[in-house]
C-alpha cells in the first residue's frame, strides 16, 4: 500500500511539474475562451470562429527547433484563424515518458500535435475515453483531409480501429520521393573506370570490386569505401527488393494473392543474407555498418569517397552532388526488382489527436485540417512569403539568403525534426525534392509498389500478443542476421535458424497479421 501511495504521489508531482513547465514554455495564455457552439464554427474560409478561442496542445520539440510560440507559422495562423494555441513542449529525449504521464495522471491538454501516438496507444487511450473518435469530425470539418482519404483509401484503412473509430490522424505524404531512400552511386568513379551503371546484383558486385581495387579517387591508396548504409539492418531493407522481399504492413511481410507471408525464414532471405555476407567478407560493404553513428554515416556521404549508399534526398552531399547519380533497384538472381523500402502514404501515424477535455473539437479539427492543404502546408513548411520564401512557377522555394544559415529553417517550422501533422506533396517539397532527387526517384518509380499497406490497427488484446511475439522474434532476427552478414555464424546453421523462429511462434504472428489484413479488405 505504501509503495503504491508513494508511486502515485511521484507521478502526480512529475505530471504537475510537466504541466507547469509546459505552460511556461508555451507562453501565458490564460484568457478565458468564449462559449462556442457548433453553429459558431465556420465550415469554410477564415476565421474559423469570430470570437478568439484558446487551445492547449502537447507537442514534441526537436533539438533543432526553436520555441513553437516564436514560429511564424503559428503566429500568422492565429491571426488568420482566431485560434490561439499554447504549446506544452517536451524535448525529444524523454518525450515518450512525459506523454505517458499525461495520460496516466489524466492531466490532458486539448490536443496532441506531432505526438507520435502508436497504434496501441490510440486503441488504449481511445477505448478509455481519453481520446475522442474523429471520423465524424473529419466528415464535417476536415474537407482537405477527407479528400485525401477518398483519393487514397489506404489512409483510412491504416488509421481505423477494428471497431471502426479513428482516434488519431497521420502525416500524409503523397510525394513518392519523400517516402523512400534513393540509391546513389558515384558516377564520377564509374566514368573514370569506364564502367556502366549496374543493373543487377551481379553487376553491382563487379562495380564494387572495381571501386575497391581500381583507385577511382586517384590517390594511389586503397582507401575507397565501396558501399555503406545506415547502422544495423538498414542495408537489408535497402537490398531486400532485389530478392523479392517486400515490407508490407510495417513488417517483414510479402502479400501475394491476399496471403500474408512473413519472410524472415525464407529461401529468398537466405539468398540475400548470403549476398551481403559476400560483400562484407570481401570488404565491399562498410566494415563499420553495425557500429557507426548516424553522424558518421552522413559524413561518409559528404566525403566523396563512397561508391554506393542510400538516402531520401541529396541534402547531405550537396557540395559534391554532381559526383553522384540515382539508379534503379537492382535485379536479383531470380529476376526480382522491387523498391521495397517505400513507406505508406500515411507516413507518420498518430501525428495529431484530440482529447476528451477539449471544449472545441470542431474548431480544433478545422484548425488542423488547414495543414492538409497545399496552402496550409506551404505556411507550415516555408513560413512567410517574401521573408522566408519566394514563389517560382507556382512552387515555394526558400530564399537563398535565408538558407545561408541552415538552422534558420528549423526555427520557423515544426516540420524540421519530423512527424508534424500535415501534407507533403510535390507542391511543397522543393527543398527535399530538387531536380537531382526527382531524377533519382524517376528511376525508382516503375518499381514502387502500387499500394503500400501501413501497420494494421490491432485491438488492444491482439496488439499485446503481437508485441510479446515480436519482442523475441525481432531481437533474434536482428542478432542472427547480423551474425550471418559478418560471418560470425555460417549458413549451415540456417535450418536451426528456421526452427528457432518456429519455436518463437512466427507462424502465429503471421496469422495475426493475416487476420488484420483480411479485416482491412472488408
Amino acid at each position: 500500500m505504501r509503495k503504491r501511495w508513494g508511486r502515485n504521489m511521484i507521478m502526480m508531482m512529475i505530471a504537475s511539474s510537466l504541466m507547469l513547465a509546459g505552460c511556461n514554455s508555451g507562453g501565458t495564455n490564460n484568457e478565458a475562451s468564449p462559449e462556442v457552439s457548433k453553429n459558431d464554427v465556420h465550415t469554410t474560409g477564415f476565421p474559423i470562429v469570430d470570437e478568439p478561442v484558446n487551445l492547449k496542445m502537447f507537442t514534441r520539440i526537436a533539438p533543432v527547433n526553436g520555441p513553437f510560440k516564436e514560429m511564424p507559422v503559428f503566429q500568422d495562423y492565429e491571426k488568420l484563424s482566431h485560434v490561439k494555441v499554447e504549446f506544452i513542449e517536451a524535448q525529444t529525449d524523454g518525450f515518450q515518458e512525459k506523454k505517458n504521464l499525461l495520460f496516466a495522471s489524466n492531466e490532458l491538454p486539448d490536443a496532441l500535435f506531432r505526438s507520435g501516438i502508436s497504434p496501441l496507444e490510440a486503441i488504449r487511450y481511445g477505448s478509455a475515453g481519453q481520446l475522442i473518435p474523429l471520423e465524424g469530425l473529419i466528415d464535417e470539418y476536415a474537407p482537405n483531409l477527407k479528400k485525401l482519404m477518398e483519393q487514397y483509401p489506404e489512409i483510412r484503412s491504416g488509421i481505423t480501429t477494428p471497431e471502426g473509430h479513428i482516434y488519431t490522424i497521420p502525416g500524409i505524404v503523397t510525394l513518392s520521393a519523400a517516402r523512400t531512400d534513393k540509391k546513389w552511386i558515384n558516377q564520377m568513379w564509374l566514368d573514370k573506370l569506364n564502367l556502366k551503371v549496374p543493373e543487377t546484383t551481379g553487376e553491382l558486385y563487379n562495380v564494387l570490386l572495381a571501386f575497391r581495387d581500381g583507385d577511382p579517387n586517384g590517390n594511389g591508396k586503397q582507401d575507397e569505401l565501396p558501399m555503406t548504409a545506415r547502422v544495423g539492418l538498414a542495408v537489408v531493407n535497402a537490398m531486400s527488393g532485389s530478392f523479392g522481399l517486400d515490407s508490407q504492413l510495417g513488417y517483414n511481410i510479402n502479400i501475394e494473392n491476399d496471403k500474408v507471408s512473413i519472410w524472415m525464414g525464407s529461401d529468398q532471405n537466405k539468398e540475400m543474407l548470403m549476398y551481403l555476407n559476400k560483400l562484407y567478407k570481401e570488404k565491399l560493404l562498410d566494415q563499420e555498418i553495425f557500429s557507426h553513428t548516424e553522424a558518421q554515416y552522413l559524413a561518409k556521404q559528404g566525403s566523396g569517397n563512397t561508391g554506393f549508399f542510400f538516402d531520401q534526398t541529396n541534402n547531405n552531399f550537396l557540395s559534391i552532388k554532381d559526383q553522384y547519380t540515382g539508379i534503379a533497384p537492382l535485379e536479383g538472381p531470380q529476376g526480382d526488382r522491387l523498391q521495397s523500402q517505400a513507406l505508406p502514404i500515411a507516413r507518420d501515424f498518430g501525428a495529431f489527436a484530440i482529447t476528451s477535455v477539449n471544449k472545441y473539437p470542431e474548431v480544433t479539427m478545422r484548425w488542423i485540417d488547414y495543414f492538409y492543404s497545399d496552402e496550409g502546408s506551404t505556411l507550415l513548411r516555408f513560413g512567410r512569403e517574401g521573408e522566408h520564401y519566394e514563389m517560382k512557377d507556382g512552387i515555394p522555394y526558400y530564399k537563398e539568403d535565408f538558407l545561408k544559415e541552415i538552422s534558420n529553417q528549423a526555427k520557423i517550422t515544426p516540420y524540421a525534426g519530423g512527424g508534424a501533422p500535415h501534407l507533403i506533396s510535390e507542391q511543397v517539397a522543393s527543398f527535399i525534392n530538387p531536380p537531382q532527387v526527382q531524377e533519382a526517384q524517376q528511376k525508382l518509380d516503375p518499381f514502387m509498389p502500387k499500394v503500400r499497406y501501413a501497420a494494421p490497427m490491432f485491438d488492444e488484446q491482439t496488439a499485446q500478443e503481437v508485441n510479446i511475439l515480436r519482442n523475441d522474434i525481432d531481437k533474434y532476427y536482428e542478432e542472427q542476421s547480423t551474425k550471418f552478414i559478418v560471418g560470425a555464424i555460417g549458413f549451415d546453421k540456417w535450418e536451426q535458424f528456421q526452427t528457432t523462429l518456429k519455436k518463437m511462434r512466427v507462424e502465429e504472428l503471421e496469422k495475426l497479421y493475416q487476420d488484420a489484413f483480411d479485416k482491412m479488405q472488408k
